[in-house]
């Protein structure tokens, strides 16, 4: 057993002995199906606190020769699978962390060599027998391929925060190309693979020229394909740790739910988790991730991308193209760009079926609006803060109050927004009610269009105690017009299934007097 080649499952067994354990070990039924197959290259790319890690040391506690995982598996679902015994403790596994050589800049230069010093020295001590210091000079492929020329055996490679490289070493290009060289020399075409499974926050696809680890199939947070549930956890293992924890799980479910993967509604396990210990709902973000590192991106303004934030931050989403993204943390052209390197961090999330991104729950919408305060983006932090008094004016049905509260939003967004037209007017309604995350859905937006359906349209969470939201805006019209249009057209059938009370809203811009109106009424059904 090595630290490096074969190691051991110490760290699987702290993770099953700990006080709240999922049990994610189905994924091992899918690598042992691509075994040895032209599917055998696997990068799976999450954000950070998403058990990446987690399911690295389950692999390796499984397939390592190192080690005797029985125990530890026998109770997991894995064990109830075909191919369970024929792959336990059979295989030779090199498995490292980028991350751990590369505590800091200074790493980056050598850090390559590092690599393939240390294992190249554990291989020598299992397999010295069919090695000699002539095949050094050919790396660590080359030692590979002498240890694979005379057992017959292969190897599984299981590599950690695989693209730390290009996180930490952003702007240093060279490096970039020798690190993906190396991988190119060690994975392609290369006999000795039986599998290779990476962890990432990026993808991997899209860098230039240099792209030939294009062997790996992606399995990423826009991209998931069939390995979304074992990433984060679902729903269903929620609220079975909820019940078993006696915690509230509509509660959970507004802080940390929102993330889409597939098919799958996945939550941050690492905040579930420090909620379900500490019985205390919060955001938990912070603790590995800082407002900082999304302050930068936001503030880059492409293409109106403040506008967006804004409007996320009320709940709103925004489509996007999300191919258009280098997997770099450096490259931006456009907004969805930036939006896109946003999702792979874990700040927004991906409606693959819609293709829009939005902020996934309260904890992140948290952080959104510390990085606001931080940068200075105009007053819109007053406004987030007057966002829960706008709220209950619309409640109690205040119509002047709440123009009152439009236009301050409206002044406070002014050096972000470009107010001209209806849509802007829309932003800043997003600002104003921005509090309203806490006690709907997010807001179903239509652009005006005649489509249909009132502008903007906020239904309740379950037991939230609070009527539906229907609001039409104006630009340089008249908020009696807009009340008559939600009535006419019957604005309120979208939503006839819907059993509670709804507030009729019209908000119009009176652009000659420079001034927000306002008109509530109460939906009386037929």
């Amino acid at each position: 057993m090595g630290l490096y080649v074969n190691p051991g499952n110490l760290s699987f067994r702290e993770a099953i002995n700990s006080l709240i354990y999922v049990d994610k070990s189905e994924l091992i039924d899918y690598t042992n199906k691509v075994i040895n197959t032209n599917r055998k290259y696997i990068c799976a790319s999450r954000p950070r606190r998403f058990g990446k890690s987690m399911a690295a040391d389950m692999l390796v506690a499984y397939y390592s020769k190192g080690c005797d995982s029985e125990e530890l598996f026998a109770g997991l679902k894995v064990a109830q699978t075909d191919t369970y015994k024929t792959n336990l403790n059979q295989h030779n596994v090199i498995r490292f962390d980028v991350q751990r050589f590369l505590f800091d800049e200074s790493h980056i230069p050598v850090f390559i060599k590092r690599v393939q010093d240390v294992i190249i020295k554990e291989l020598k001590t299992e397999f010295g027998e069919y090695l000699d210091n002539e095949y050094d000079c050919y790396g660590l492929p080359g030692v590979l391929e002498q240890i694979y020329a005379h057992t017959g055996n292969g190897f599984i490679f299981i590599i950690d925060e695989w693209d730390c490289v290009f996180r930490l070493a952003k702007e240093d290009t060279a490096t970039q190309k020798k690190y993906l060289d190396f991988l190119r020399g060690l994975f392609k075409g290369s006999e000795y693979v039986e599998l290779a499974y990476m962890t990432g926050i990026l993808p991997i696809k899209k860098y230039g020229e240099h792209s030939a680890i294009n062997v790996f199939d992606e399995y990423s947070v826009t991209d998931p394909k069939n390995l979304s549930e074992y990433f984060g956890f679902t729903k269903q293992e929620v609220q079975e740790q909820c019940t078993k924890y006696h915690v509230n799980f509509e509660e959970m479910q507004k802080w940390y739910d929102g993330y889409q993967l597939g098919d799958f509604h996945i939550y941050n396990p690492k905040s579930v988790v420090d909620a379900l210990t500490w019985k205390k709902l919060k955001s938990y973000w912070t603790g590995t991730e800082t407002y900082e590192a999304l302050k930068i991106y936001i503030e880059q303004n492409f293409d109106g991308l403040k506008e967006t934030i804004v409007e996320m931050i009320g709940g709103g989403q925004s489509e996007i193209d999300p191919t258009t993204f280098q997997n770099d943390m450096t490259t931006f052209h456009t907004k969805d760009d930036v939006l896109t390197l946003l999702i792979h961090l874990g700040y927004l999330t991906y409606d693959e079926q819609s293709s829009k991104v939005f902020i996934p729950n309260q904890e992140i919408a948290q952080e959104f609006i510390r990085a606001v305060k931080i940068g200075g983006w105009g007053n819109l932090a007053e406004t987030l803060k007057r966002s829960e008094a706008l709220l209950k004016s619309t409640w109690a049905m205040d119509a002047d109050a709440v123009a009152q509260g439009v236009a301050q939003a409206r002044s406070d967004t002014a050096s972000i927004i470009q107010y001209n037209n209806e849509n802007a007017l829309a932003y800043a309604i997003y600002a104003a009610y921005a509090s309203a995350q806490v006690y709907y859905a997010n807001p179903i937006r239509e652009l005006p269009g005649g489509r249909g359906f009132a502008d903007i349209v906020y239904l309740p969470l379950k037991n939230a105690d609070c009527p539906a939201l229907l609001i039409e805006l104006k630009w340089d019209k008249s908020a009696q017009g807009a009340i008559r249009q939600i009535k006419d057209k019957k604005y309120t059938d979208w939503i006839k299934s819907y059993t509670g009370d709804i507030l009729l809203i019209a908000i119009n811009y009176n652009k000659k007097k420079d001034i927000h109106e306002c008109m509530i009424e109460k939906y009386t059904k037929e």
